[in-house]
């Protein structure tokens, strides 16, 4: 039911028929703001409307380059797998209302919904992707798609991987790589927690219902991932994949604006399991200005990193059971952590690089918070433990609302106006 009610308030606030600052239903999320999405220009190249199954298939073999598919309004069964492989197509709902335009896999017979393969610059907008066996949008990496775009969508009740994109061929990796793709303005929401029934191949001498997650990206380079909410994404048991999960080579990534809330875990930079042929899961990307709120599992998790930048973040969970608000795994050289938010434990500590820690304020902050039950981190206060304390970094210039940070900035992702 709470998730529901999520998705109704997102929609209605992302859509301006609420006021930023106040929540759709004031009971379950009162006081929390989430970025509008700007409108997208009007379509360009030759246009192709569809308004039923079989003509959106049709379209997305026909489309030409630099083409759009506008679809209308409706509720989509799909009944198998959609593939684009056009280069600079749009696919995009018609009403740029995502919640009216739903590609709905429950009676695919394929556990993927929608693929982007052999081909760069396509842009997915304005559409609801749901119930999912295994992965909602797959950017076929392996088969080098690249830049791609997704921007303002939800992602519901999707039980592997809302977006994946898998490993590339060792034999590809020194010419290909799937770069500049962004991920902007969406929803990534499951009603409940995964269960077996919901994917055939999570089973318990697996991953015993856990195998489930957000943005799944490996070798990834210069993807943006911002202004996006994460919720309630979680595993049978509470074992969860990250929300946003980059690995395998990722370069030059950033993560920054998203709220993640009620989710097993938030942003992972890397994770423990590393091939022989990986020595680096993630270099020199740079993680800011994110709200996130009771992931148990890890809230910031760097593991296997070089040369990454984990700053401005405000976490919040002070029961955390265990107590990994940031987590820092194995090698990471280079790693600096710095002017975030601890509400709850320490970071938790369990690499043996000189890392840089500093300036990151711990305790429990419930109280200077507007509303950690709806995941809305932003100051109604400040102490002297996180106002004008911090070093500036110059890769952190403005605050989660995009509002210019001072010489001496306010600890976390929230800039108290001064």
């Amino acid at each position: 039911m709470r998730a529901l009610m999520f998705v109704s308030w997102w929609i209605a606030v992302c859509l301006g028929t609420v006021p930023i600052a106040t929540a759709a239903d004031a009971q379950a999320f009162p006081g929390i703001r989430v970025p509008q999405a700007p409108p997208l220009p009007d379509p360009a190249g030759p246009v192709i409307r569809v308004s039923t199954v079989e003509q959106l298939f049709r379209a997305a073999e026909q489309v030409q380059p630099g083409g759009t598919i506008l679809v209308a309004d409706g509720h989509y069964r799909m009944p198998r797998y959609l593939e684009l492989r056009t280069d600079g197509v749009t696919l995009r709902g018609e009403s740029g209302r995502p919640e009216q335009v739903i590609l709905d896999a429950a009676d695919s017979r394929h556990g993927e919904l929608l693929g982007i393969t052999a081909c760069a610059g396509v842009t997915v907008a304005h559409l609801t992707l749901q119930n999912v066996r295994f992965n909602g949008l797959k950017i076929n990496s392996n088969l080098r798609a690249t830049e791609v775009t997704v921007y303002h969508c939800i992602f519901r009740n999707i039980w592997q991987r809302a977006i994946k994109g898998p490993a590339v061929p060792a034999d590809q990796r020194g010419e290909f790589r799937p770069s500049d793709c962004r991920i902007q303005y969406c929803l990534f929401v499951n009603d409940r927690a995964k269960r077996y029934e919901d994917d055939p191949t999570d089973t318990p001498d697996t991953f015993r219902g856990n195998y489930v997650g957000g943005i799944d990206a490996m070798f990834a380079r210069r993807w943006t991932i911002s202004d996006n909410v994460f919720f309630g994404i979680r595993g049978r048991t509470g074992e969860g994949r990250g929300a946003i999960f980059l690995w395998h080579d990722t370069q030059d990534c950033i993560i920054e604006r998203n709220l993640i809330l009620d989710c097993d875990s938030g942003i992972c930079l890397g994770n423990s399991y590393r091939p022989a042929d990986i020595d680096i899961h993630c270099r020199r990307c740079l993680v800011r200005n994110n709200f996130v709120v009771r992931c148990p599992e890890n809230g910031i998790l760097a593991d296997y990193t070089e040369d990454c930048r984990i700053l401005h973040n405000s976490i919040h969970d002070p029961d955390s059971r265990l107590k990994r608000l940031i987590r820092l795994v194995h090698d990471n050289p280079g790693l600096i952590v710095a002017n975030n938010l601890l509400s709850g434990p320490p970071p938790r500590i369990e690499t043996s690089d000189a890392i840089t820690l500093r300036d990151n304020a711990v305790g429990d902050f419930t109280k200077l918070f507007r509303d950690v039950a709806a995941g809305d981190l932003r100051l109604v206060r400040t102490t002297p433990e996180i106002a004008a304390v911090g070093q500036r970094w110059p890769e952190v210039p403005e605050d989660i609302d995009r509002q210019p940070r001072g010489p001496q900035p306010v600890l976390g992702a929230h800039e108290f106006p001064r």
